[in-house]
């Protein structure tokens, strides 16, 4: 386990992520309802990709609401003032979500999604430590466009041709219960995690909360 994937562990534990793919199954059924009832969504000019992420949307923000996810959440403005997008905040990470065809592959390179991305440099490669940077890192939740058949939890890496610096398996295909306790990480991935939050910790000190 590197030290990417042990954050997303530290930052995303076990219990939330099987409720990942039942939230997904919701909401793409809840959209393909909505079009198939709605006459004036049945033409060949309308984009299900974007009725099926406002259905996304909702639905994590339900489980967010609820308490079913521990963390707390705001509808932040593109970079371009064209709508908002949904941001989880966990205590040391931020996580966006995401439509892709490809899985290997970021989504589209926007400048929002930028900024985030180069967020993980200084982070996350050694070789760019002195990288400077705006805010905590930033976790990707990417699902399939049009047909779910796979979701990823992955940090992008800074190259956005590059793909990830991490991407779990396909979330699609993990149980949906949780019946045995998550298996403890390596002593090694506990040091990397922790010395990862004291540095962010000294960060926020030094530039204020973000």
């Amino acid at each position: 386990m590197d030290r990417a994937e042990a954050f997303i562990f530290d930052q995303i534990p076990l219990v939330q992520r099987t409720m990942i793919p039942a939230t997904l199954k919701t909401a793409y059924a809840a959209a393909a309802a909505h079009i198939a009832d709605t006459p004036m969504l049945n033409v060949p000019s309308v984009q299900p990709g974007r009725i099926v992420q406002w259905a996304v949307d909702f639905g994590f923000a339900k489980l967010l609401e609820s308490g079913q996810w521990s963390a707390n959440h705001r509808w932040s403005y593109f970079e371009q003032p064209t709508g908002r997008y949904l941001e989880i905040i966990f205590p040391y990470s931020v996580l966006t979500i995401s439509q892709v065809s490809d899985p290997k592959k970021q989504p589209r390179d926007v400048v929002f999604r930028e900024n985030k991305r180069l967020d993980n440099s200084g982070w996350l490669f050694h070789e760019m430590r002195d990288t400077d940077t705006a805010g905590v890192p930033h976790i990707l939740l990417v699902h399939g466009h049009q047909t779910l058949n796979f979701a990823h939890l992955g940090i992008p890496n800074p190259d956005h041709a590059k793909g990830y610096i991490w991407r779990s398996p396909n979330l699609m295909l993990m149980p949906h219960e949780v019946t045995a306790p998550e298996p403890p990480p390596e002593d090694t991935d506990i040091e990397a995690v922790m010395t990862l939050k004291e540095e962010i910790d000294k960060w926020r000190r030094d530039n204020g909360p973000r």
